[in-house]
């Protein structure tokens, strides 16, 4: 005995198709030789009880490669966001730092350098600015559509009845596919930003460094400037948040439901299948951003932890060439739409779009 696995579909429209091809291979069945006779009724309109005792290989089990297709995703963030990538408490801010040197003065210091010298020093007053982002607000939204993802899947199923020239019995399956989808995009953004100004007078203007940057190391040799600072914070400043977002997960599949199958020459076989489904998606939302405001550009970066349970429901169809006896190859579509599945936190979400996913598969199968 052998099964038949996957025809896929896709969206609404793909769930028409689905059982129109069934409905095609239905009306192929007429042609096909008539299973052998039970009790008499070898044309039967009744399920007749496949008995323990036949010949025919009722079980099997099927492991094969599959790739899945139609899987979309879609990105959010909306709220006040706080900035991780600088670090003013110990020195480091968006363009540049200032930090304590190996001479242990606190008041003053060797360790510090700037990014841009015409944006950042002021010679008529001596005095060096440092800026720290601090936190942006912004409403984004994205979506994307991605291609081709591989994976593995395997199934084990059983035959029990006789129906006409079909064997009717059930399979339950398993899927396995990593999926990462990316986007990039901008989006305006309300910035707060502060501003950290140190004095260069033990410098004087002659003794500041001429370079367009300037990166001072930590012996207590060289440039000297005093590490008291006066602070200003600029709200709601208008800037921009340039972003690049992905899911990178892992979706898990489990499907149970009745299976039709059909032998339609001596080497060529076939099923169909249908019934609920239930997945797993698990993984991580990340995101990598350069918030740009007043000339100043800050790096924001993380990701968020989830996992997340749909449900739906499957129709699939599967031909098979029996190479000997107890081996068979097999390819196979199927059809599988659910829910979407969401990984979100402190104003962020990533979606993973299953509404619509496609599958092909190619392995091998063994009727036992």
């Amino acid at each position: 005995m052998r099964p038949i696995f996957y025809f896929m579909r896709n969206a609404r429209l793909h769930v028409l198709s689905a059982w129109c091809l069934a409905c095609c291979f239905l009306g192929v069945v007429p042609a096909v030789t008539a299973q052998p006779e039970v009790d008499g009724k070898p044309d039967s309109s009744a399920f007749i009880r496949i008995p323990s005792d036949t010949d025919d290989w009722t079980r099997h089990f099927r492991i094969g490669a599959l790739v899945g297709m139609n899987i979309k995703a879609s990105f959010s963030e909306n709220g006040l966001f706080n900035l991780s990538g600088n670090n003013p408490a110990n020195g480091i801010y968006d363009d540049g730092y200032v930090r304590p040197d190996q001479n242990g003065d606190p008041n003053y210091t060797s360790y510090w350098g700037y990014n841009n010298r015409a944006s950042q020093y002021n010679a008529a007053s001596q005095t060096l600015q440092m800026h720290s982002t601090a936190s942006y607000s912004t409403t984004g939204n994205a979506n994307n559509e991605s291609g081709v993802f591989p994976g593995f899947e395997m199934a084990y199923g059983d035959n029990l009845w006789y129906w006409k020239h079909a064997r009717v019995g059930w399979e339950l399956g398993f899927g396995l596919l990593p999926v990462n989808i990316s986007e990039s995009s901008s989006t305006p953004a309300s910035v707060t930003q502060n501003t950290y100004t140190f004095s260069t007078a033990t410098l004087g203007v002659a003794g500041f460094p001429t370079t367009l940057s300037y990166q001072g190391g930590s012996s207590g040799t060289g440039p000297i400037i005093s590490t008291a600072y006066s602070l200003t914070t600029t709200n709601n400043n208008s800037g921009t948040v340039a972003s690049s977002q992905s899911l990178d997960v892992m979706l898990y599949t489990v499907r149970l439901g009745p299976s039709f199958y059909w032998d339609l020459t001596e080497h060529i076989g076939m099923s169909l299948g249908a019934g609920p489904a239930v997945g797993v998606v698990s993984g991580n939302y990340k995101y990598n951003e350069t918030i740009t405001a007043g000339g100043i550009n800050a790096r924001n970066s993380g990701k968020i932890g989830g996992t997340d349970v749909i449900f739906g429901g499957y129709v699939n169809g599967t031909l098979m060439y029996h190479v000997q006896n107890d081996a068979d190859i097999y390819i196979g579509a199927q059809y599988m739409p659910m829910g979407n599945a969401t990984i979100s936190g402190g104003g962020r979400q990533g979606r993973l779009n299953l509404g619509g996913q496609l599958y092909f598969s190619i392995g091998i199968n063994w009727p036992f």
